[in-house]
């Protein structure tokens, strides 16, 4: 099969990439790539690329138009995030917002609530964080232990949540508590980040500055109304967001690039040439990156087509990580000193997918959901 652009999706992308090149600083390489998307200097940066996104009709293309998009088809999406990812993604954590908080609010949210967040979504002024997984509670999320107890016509919540990306300068919290006795009493609440008794803690790792963080909340009240869905309904809902979060990244994009620089690297070592196992290893590496790129799209046009969604989107993931990792293990094994200052880009992939195949769903995970729902083995 060959896949190719249609003519107007060549010229949007043509578009995205000249958006870029207005948009970002002379210094954007040296200054602000190396640092992670959730450090400090990127989320205020992103606050003002992604506004002047929004003027351009760039950040939300795909979304109703009373919600500041164009009703675009879903490729565009998509091509924009190849874009970004590959400019060294200046959305900073605002990727995850159009990615799938805005569209999981769109579908399940009050008109309230889509006018005051997805209206603010499509603003690209609004910074959000996801309080899903708990220092006892990570991949089985049905472990979780905050709560949220019913106090009138508010919750009071109480418990932590850890390895929350952008949480010490979000605005909001995309919160799962526990609402009830049962593993699947859980409910979801959108939490300002500055309501009274919450804190934030940041912690040192291998992975860049602002991606770890626990954020702890002590007797936190938050209004019914900022509940999404009805109490125990966020395994539904998180499931349809879940969706959008396994292909909203596009690693393949981000990994073709980095195998071209560790190739180029190899070639002015002169290590290239004359070793086949290198340039086996590579040609595998890369050819799975491709796969899953097909995964992908396939996943995309599934949903330009409005079909039912399947396990497509935990199969594309789990293609995308596993070409993540055998590029890491290539990094490691052939170039390794290029991940402790040899190479700076080389280094900055590394660091980023560390925690790939952790965030989001392990690998295990996507593979028991794949068994159980598309498949229909049993569990266990």
């Amino acid at each position: 099969m060959e896949f190719g652009w249609a003519p107007e999706q060549v010229q949007y992308r043509e578009r995205v990439k000249a958006a870029l090149d207005d948009l970002l600083p002379a210094d954007w390489d040296e200054t602000y790539v190396p640092e992670s998307y959730a450090s400090d200097l990127q989320v205020q940066f992103s606050r003002e690329f992604c506004a002047k996104l929004a003027e351009r009709g760039l950040l939300v293309p795909h979304w109703p138009k009373e919600y500041g998009g164009n009703e675009s088809p879903d490729w565009e999406h998509f091509i924009l995030g190849e874009e970004m990812k590959a400019a060294g993604e200046p959305r900073g954590p605002q990727y995850m917002n159009v990615n799938w908080i805005g569209p999981t609010l769109l579908k399940y949210g009050t008109e309230a609530q889509k006018a005051q967040h997805v209206q603010g979504i499509a603003s690209g002024t609004v910074i959000w964080c996801q309080g899903f997984s708990e220092p006892n509670a990570g991949t089985d999320l049905a472990a979780l232990r905050t709560r949220a107890e019913r106090d009138g016509d508010h919750y009071i919540v109480n418990g932590s949540k850890i390895w929350t990306s952008y949480a010490r300068t979000a605005d909001w919290c995309f919160l799962l508590a526990r609402t009830g006795p049962t593993r699947k009493d859980i409910s979801i609440l959108l939490i300002p980040m500055d309501t009274p008794g919450i804190s934030v803690t940041s912690f040192p790792g291998m992975i860049k500055d602002g991606h770890l963080n626990e954020v702890f909340f002590t007797d936190v009240r938050v209004p019914v109304a900022n509940r999404v869905g009805e109490e125990g309904e966020a395994w539904t809902i998180v499931t349809h967001a879940l969706s959008y979060e396994r292909v909203g990244v596009p690693r393949y994009h981000t990994g073709l690039q980095a195998l071209e620089l560790a190739v180029e690297q190899l070639k002015e070592e002169g290590r290239w040439h004359d070793d086949p196992i290198v340039r086996s290893r590579a040609g595998s590496i890369a050819a799975k990156f491709e796969g899953a790129r097909m995964l992908t799209y396939l996943v995309v046009d599934q949903r330009v087509k409005k079909l039912p969604s399947n396990t497509d989107a935990n199969l594309s993931r789990v293609a995308s990580l596993e070409a993540v990792i055998e590029m890491l293990n290539f990094l490691a094994e052939f170039l390794p000193d290029c991940l402790s200052g040899g190479n700076a880009l080389l280094e900055d992939y590394y660091r980023i997918n560390i925690p790939a195949g952790i965030t989001g769903g392990t690998n295990e995970i996507q593979l028991d959901l794949v068994a159980q729902r598309g498949l229909g083995l049993p569990r266990g």
